[in-house]
């Protein structure tokens, strides 16, 4: 419904709850039923295509179409992180352009 999301937001749905999000770099999130998801750090610029995007998911299911962000690249060690990168409990996930469902069971 056009609600802005902020660094260190939490998304979380029920038993029955489904969220669609659509960034501005075009990237499209799907997040199923039983999900907490937090986004990191998100930050992009349309101008130069260039930015970072890192989103933690905790539980649940998510099936992501990645955007304009994941075809960063920035140069050298010392710049700020690029692209998209996806925690989880157990793994990080650094993407790059592709389409993917990832899902994270409860312990």
């Amino acid at each position: 419904t056009g609600q802005t999301l902020e660094a260190g937001d939490w998304l979380e749905t029920g038993k029955d709850g489904r969220i669609s999000l659509t960034f501005v770099d075009n990237t499209r999130f799907a997040v199923g039923p039983d999900s907490r998801i937090a986004l990191k750090a998100f930050a992009y610029d349309p101008t130069t295509q260039k930015g970072s995007f890192v989103a933690r998911i905790e539980r649940g299911t998510i099936a992501v179409v990645s955007g304009r962000i994941t075809k960063t690249r920035c140069g050298g060690q010392a710049g700020p992180p690029c692209g998209m990168t996806v925690e989880t409990p157990d793994s990080t996930l650094d993407i790059n352009g592709t389409r993917f469902v990832l899902t994270v069971r409860r312990k």
